[in-house]
């Protein structure tokens, strides 16, 4: 190469061979073509040596570089990339992610427009099972904007991802600013580093970067952000956030501090609390271990910003109520509500069955300005569980339900319930009776039968969540229904006399918020329909006959 290039694109790697061409060809076809590729090796095992030389081989642009031993992280093999670069502006580009066309373009024309320390831009996530695309954090870059520094708009910490954004070199060496290595969680730091140290940065709303998701129940081979379960990873987390702390303190940033906590308490606690359900009672108790003490260094503020039923999720963790947090963890996000209520003598109400001891614990777990009792009937709180799920004859499920009315919103008497389920455009609905136990709780037995299920002619695949119904003086309200813990169950129906036959597993989700999980996937006949008729393959045969006129 004889001209220094504009722009060097790091691509890392490890044990990736076949994704890794993917990558490395979409900073190929940059529409701007002046830069350099790095693909720095964190010592892999597999094929990425040889397939990683061929492509340097390929292109003059290519620079291959192999740690001598594995890191376990994607900081060292980025410092290398940085060491090794020879281009003003700098990205970074994970092997199983890709880079839209236009990355570098479009970034680097942010810096040349203004003396800028780094550019950022939207981030899709793409499911790498089904393609559906979505933005990430679309709220912070939904607008062309340059920033005098974070302190314009504390809210981009949310937004750690180091691969969003070029970097201009001189900013990086100017601080010393290099990915910290020996620890998990390294955007993280390092993004809040970049943030506070720049003075001025621009972001853009075209996309830069295509972050694959892999879903989440057939992730074997899981990030280090998505191992959720290791106790190791808890650790991690809070280990970042201490020398984020330490840094902001350093720095003379203390006043983004409440900003800091609350993305924490909003993003990083809020994953493990989605969790929190499906784990047993001693990962439970080591989780609180970790996480209590840090939690109680955080602002009031950042709690005071947090939705109230996350907020009583985290007090339950932080007093060690740990059977309870795992309650009000269940379909967090979503409505749910707790098995009972407590009032005190003023007419407060508490999640729980009892009114909190402790002033902090009454303000986090008080409940009153939700209106549980008032609220619209369309938008009030239930708590729908199953209790028993047993297999029936062919493929039916004989479920045992409980509603929760802690409200008491419902009057004492059998009551109308409908389970819904669309695994189509037209809905099976399954009426049933709920009768009262006791005050704020009704039971009922319901039948499932999954082949009564109404499908689409060519079939149907993919996950349904029935949801149930409630009737009351001529209103209805929807609610989730929330699943136990059960070994999954598997039946074929040979829908439409055999011609369009399909698998159908029930199981619970396991993962927030934890619903009755049901999933059809064709087979025989009706798998090659369905993939004949599938919306992609429709709207391909489209741009073709449009192409054709």
């Amino acid at each position: 190469m004889t001209t220094a290039p504009d722009v060097t694109v790091t691509v890392i790697v490890h044990d990736d061979a076949a994704r890794l061409p993917r990558a490395v060809a979409s900073v190929r076809r940059q529409t701007h073509p002046n830069i350099e590729i790095v693909i720095s090796d964190d010592a892999s095992t597999d094929d990425t040596p040889a397939v990683a030389r061929a492509l340097a081989a390929e292109d003059h642009r290519i620079v291959y570089v192999r740690l001598p031993e594995n890191s376990g992280g994607c900081s060292a093999p980025r410092n290398r990339g940085i060491e090794l670069s020879r281009a003003p502006y700098l990205m970074f580009l994970d092997s199983d992610d890709e880079l839209p066309e236009r990355a570098v373009e479009l970034l680097l024309a942010a810096h040349r427009a203004r003396d800028l320390d780094f550019a950022m831009g939207a981030v899709r996530r793409v499911r790498a099972d089904t393609g559906r695309r979505s933005t990430w954090m679309p709220h912070l870059v939904a607008e062309r904007r340059t920033l005098d520094g974070i302190e314009a708009d504390p809210r981009l910490l949310f937004e750690h991802l180091a691969t969003s954004k070029m970097y201009a070199r001189a900013f990086l060496d100017r601080h010393a600013l290099r990915f910290p290595e020996g620890i998990h969680y390294e955007d993280q730091l390092f993004s809040a580093q970049a943030y506070c140290l720049a003075k001025t940065f621009s972001v853009i709303p075209e996309p830069v970067y295509l972050w694959y998701i892999a879903p989440y129940a057939g992730s074997a081979a899981a990030s280090i952000s998505n191992q959720r379960d290791r106790l190791s990873n808890v650790a991690d987390r809070v280990h970042v956030q201490r020398l984020i702390d330490a840094f902001l303190a350093e720095s003379g940033h203390e006043s983004l501090r409440e900003d800091k906590d609350y993305k924490f308490l909003k993003h990083d606690f809020r994953m493990y609390a989605g969790d929190l359900p499906f784990r047993d009672e001693a990962w439970l108790a080591s989780f609180a271990d970790l996480v209590v003490p840090y939690l109680d260094t955080l602002t009031p503020g950042a709690y005071a910003r947090l939705p109230r039923a996350e907020r009583v999720v985290t007090r339950l963790v932080r007093d060690r109520r740990l059977s309870d947090a795992r309650l009000a963890a269940q379909g967090l996000g979503h409505g749910v509500a707790p098995r009972w209520t407590a009032t005190d003598g003023d007419g407060r109400v508490y999640w729980g069955d009892r009114v909190p001891e402790s002033p902090a614990a009454r303000l986090d777990l008080d409940l009153t300005d939700l209106e549980l009792d008032t609220r619209p009937f369309f938008s009030a709180w239930f708590r729908h569980e199953i209790t028993e799920v047993v297999p029936g004859p062919g493929a039916c499920l004989d479920l045992a339900v409980r509603t929760y009315d802690p409200a008491l919103r419902l009057p004492v008497g059998p009551r109308r319930a409908a389970l819904l389920l669309s695994p189509g455009a037209r809905r099976l609905t399954v009426p049933f009776r709920l009768s009262p136990v006791r005050p704020g709780v009704f039971e009922g037995r319901v039948r499932l039968d999954l082949a009564a299920a109404r499908l689409p002619p060519h079939g149907f695949a993919g996950v349904r969540h029935p949801v149930l119904r409630l009737r009351h003086e001529g209103h209805t309200h929807t609610g989730l229904l929330l699943a136990p813990p059960f070994p999954p169950r598997t039946a074929r129906v040979p829908y439409r006399a055999g011609l369009t036959p399909h698998r159908i597993t029930a199981a619970p989700e396991l993962h927030a918020p934890g619903r009755l999980q049901l999933r059809w996937v064709p087979a025989g006949p009706a798998r090659t329909l369905h993939q004949l008729t599938s919306p992609r393959l429709r709207h391909a045969a489209r741009a073709v006959r449009s192409f054709l006129r």
